[in-house]
C-alpha cells in the first residue's frame, strides 16, 4: 500500500510597502526554505530576493492568471512543496492577488501560515491621529464616479475610522465627492509614499486636504483616512427616511418631492442630502 504523500506548506509571506528593511527574519527565513517562490510580479521581487542574498525559483501568480496559477500551485503542494506567496508590497490577499489560492490550498487540506509584515493599513491607521479602536477597510475606492460616490454616502453617517486606497490621479475627484457628500469639516488623513524617501501624512478638514491636493500634483501609493462622523447615529426604532416620507405622502395627501422636504426640515439636512439618504435606503430594501 502506499503512503500518501504529506502536502507542503503555503506562507502567505509580508513584504515591505517601500523600505526593504520592513521585513522579518522568519520571512526571509522562509524565503530560504521554500522550494517556490509565487510572486505578483517576479521582477519586482527579484529585486527584494536579490538584496538579502536569495536565490530561489519564482513564479508569476497575478490577477490575470490567478484561476488557473492556483490550480498549479496547490497541486505542487499536494506532492510535497513548500511555497511562498507574495504580492508586490504588504500582504497578499489584502486589495492584492491572494484570495484564490489560499481558499483552494485550505480546500484541499494543504496547511496556509501567515507571515506578518509591513502593511499600508495599519501604518496609516496608527500615525494617523484618528481614532483607531473601530475601523473599516474598504480596499480601493470605484474608479466609476458613480459608484464611487455612492460607496462615500454609506460612510456618511460612520461612527468609526474609515480606511481606503485611491490612486494619485483620481485623489483630487475624491476629495472634492467627500467635502460634498460628507462635509467640508469631515477629518481626513491623506497618507502618501508610506515607509519612503518622500512619506507624508496630510491631515486636517476635508476642505483643508482637498486645497492641498489642488495646490499640488501628489504622487505614489495613497492610503486615504476618513474620521468618523460627528453626526450621532440614528436612534433605534426611529423611522428611516424613506418610511417617514411616506406617512407624510399618506398622510398630507402630497407627492413625494413635498414630503421630502418637510423630512430634510425635520432631520436639519438639505434636500438633496436628503433625496440621496432616500434612495440609499431604497436600493437597501
Amino acid at each position: 500500500m502506499t503512503e500518501q504523500k504529506k502536502p507542503g506548506t503555503l506562507y502567505v509571506v509580508a513584504t515591505p510597502i517601500g523600505n526593504l528593511e520592513d521585513i522579518s527574519y522568519r520571512a526571509v527565513r522562509v524565503f530560504k526554505e521554500a522550494d517556490l517562490i509565487a510572486c505578483e510580479d517576479t521582477r519586482h521581487t527579484a529585486k527584494l530576493l536579490h538584496h538579502y542574498g536569495i536565490d530561489k525559483p519564482t513564479v508569476s501568480y497575478h490577477e490575470h492568471n490567478e484561476a488557473a496559477r492556483a490550480e498549479e500551485l496547490v497541486a505542487k503542494m499536494e506532492q510535497g512543496l513548500n511555497v511562498a506567496q507574495v504580492s508586490d508590497a504588504g500582504m497578499p490577499g489584502i486589495s492584492d492577488p491572494g484570495y484564490r489560492v489560499i481558499k483552494l490550498a485550505i480546500e484541499r487540506g494543504v496547511p496556509v501560515v501567515p507571515i506578518p509584515g509591513a502593511s499600508a493599513l495599519v501604518a496609516a491607521l496608527a500615525a494617523s491621529g484618528l481614532p483607531t479602536d473601530s475601523f473599516q477597510f474598504l480596499g480601493f475606492l470605484p474608479a466609476r464616479s458613480g459608484e464611487r460616490r455612492t460607496l462615500l454616502e454609506s460612510v456618511r453617517d460612520a461612527q468609526q475610522t474609515t480606511v481606503v486606497y485611491e490612486a494619485p490621479h483620481r485623489i483630487a475627484e475624491t476629495m472634492k465627492d467627500i467635502v460634498e457628500l460628507l462635509g467640508a469639516e469631515r477629518p481626513v488623513v491623506l497618507a502618501r509614499e508610506l515607509t519612503k524617501v518622500h512619506e507624508e501624512f496630510i491631515r486636517g478638514s476635508a476642505a483643508e486636504v482637498l486645497q492641498r491636493v489642488q495646490q499640488h500634483e501628489l504622487k505614489g501609493e495613497m492610503t486615504l483616512l476618513i474620521g468618523k462622523s460627528e453626526r450621532a447615529a440614528v436612534p433605534a426604532g426611529r423611522k428611516d427616511i424613506a418610511s417617514r416620507v411616506e406617512e407624510i405622502m399618506r398622510e398630507g395627501s402630497v407627492d413625494e418631492n413635498t414630503a421630502l422636504k418637510v423630512v430634510a426640515k425635520e432631520l436639519g439636512v438639505s434636500k438633496s442630502e436628503a433625496y440621496r439618504e432616500l434612495q440609499r435606503v431604497k436600493r437597501k430594501k
